[in-house]
């Protein structure tokens, strides 16, 4: 069935403003309080921040709009980039699947940012690089699903939020994974605030429990998941590098705004704002380049996507690592940015697919 797809109008200027008027003002709140944005994110919602990547498994689709829209927010505050990276993440599961259902039905709620939600993907993607093991088990019965289990990490859930989920099901012809999208107020779901990070603590991170949940035959995306996840995986990891550039971008302004005070002495470090420059422009002009075919499923393709993520979890951890060295002790102050944006930064190396994962994969691939 082909399904009418309400690809969002991204304003960029709108996203500027509410990042400069909304969401700088409660960084620190942000982070200290570990305050979840939720206006922010329904406002980026309108300003089209989770709907232009959506343009079904075409020639068409874009990932570069959702990046950059990632990237800025990404400056002033990486949990509200985050999160958004899960909102966008979920809207490409719905919108790359072959579900009339959820494109009409939840989708449009998603891209608009009306129903907030998360990837519930951390999980199923370390099991399926063999990590660990798949943390939520399901049986066929009939119309749907029965799910049991508990998901340790799902990140801007709200209390009547979607997130993706996979399940393993042992049946007549053997194992097989089944993804599909929950909703948090569903019977048997219960959701635990329970996370101390040191970091990220306002990204509405929940421990996701299972309790005989019956998942709908309307709410599976893929069945099996397999032949799904080659669809997706590389848009769930190239959209991750709107985070990684907000990021790098805002250690290099760090740097450059004690360029006056400091140049005298900060020109013995090893590394100038201007070598990140460099660093950066190459990143980002390879990643708006992959940006432009998310859906192809060469081994070439997939390993430029991996060796972008990974170097802009690296590159994200150094620039942070020289903003903190260019500031000095007006950076190490409890209420300093750069110290918060340090602590963040290693959020890019650790989420999934961390840096290790990421490094694992590489090294798995065929030569």
């Amino acid at each position: 069935m082909n399904v009418a797809l309400p690809i969002a109008a991204l304003d960029l200027d709108a996203v500027d403003q509410i990042t400069a008027k909304d969401l700088s003002p409660l960084a620190r709140r942000i982070d200290e309080e570990r305050f979840y944005p939720e206006d922010v994110m329904r406002a980026m919602g309108a300003a089209g921040a989770y709907g232009s990547h959506v343009g079904g498994l075409d020639a068409n689709t874009d990932l570069s709009g959702a990046i950059a829209a990632m990237a800025r927010a990404s400056e002033a505050c990486l949990s509200t980039g985050f999160c958004m990276w899960c909102q966008n993440a979920l809207a490409w599961y719905i919108f790359s699947s072959d579900n009339a259902f959820l494109k009409t039905e939840i989708g449009p709620k998603v891209i608009s940012g009306q129903s907030l939600g998360g990837t519930g993907m951390s999980n199923p993607m370390k099991a399926i690089a063999e990590i660990e093991p798949m943390r939520l088990k399901g049986e066929r019965i009939e119309g749907g699903y029965r799910v049991k289990g508990v998901l340790p990490w799902v990140s801007n859930l709200t209390p009547d939020g979607y997130f993706g989920m996979m399940f393993a099901v042992e049946g007549a012809d053997g194992p097989k994974t089944v993804m599909a999208i929950a909703h948090a107020e569903w019977e048997g779901v219960k959701l635990t605030l329970d996370h101390d990070f040191v970091a990220m603590g306002g990204t509405a991170t929940c421990k996701v429990q299972f309790r005989d949940v019956i998942v709908p035959d309307d709410f599976v995306l893929a069945d099996p998941a397999a032949p799904f996840i080659k669809r997706i995986r590389a848009g769930f990891v190239l959209l991750q590098c709107g985070m990684a550039a907000g990021m790098i971008a805002s250690a290099i302004d760090m740097m450059r705004q004690v360029e006056g005070p400091l140049g005298h002495v900060n020109r013995h470090l090893e590394k100038q704002p201007a070598d990140f420059q460099s660093e950066y422009d190459a990143l980002l002009a390879e990643v708006l380049e992959l940006a432009k075919t998310p859906y192809d499923p060469s081994a070439a393709y997939w390993r430029r996507v991996l060796q972008a993520r990974l170097k802009g979890g690296e590159l994200s951890v150094e620039a942070a690592h020289y903003a903190m060295l260019h500031c000095g002790a007006r950076g190490y102050v409890s209420h300093g940015a750069a110290q918060r944006r340090l602590r963040e930064a290693y959020f890019v190396a650790i989420v999934t697919p961390a840096t290790k994962h990421l490094r694992k994969m590489l090294a798995e691939l065929p030569a």
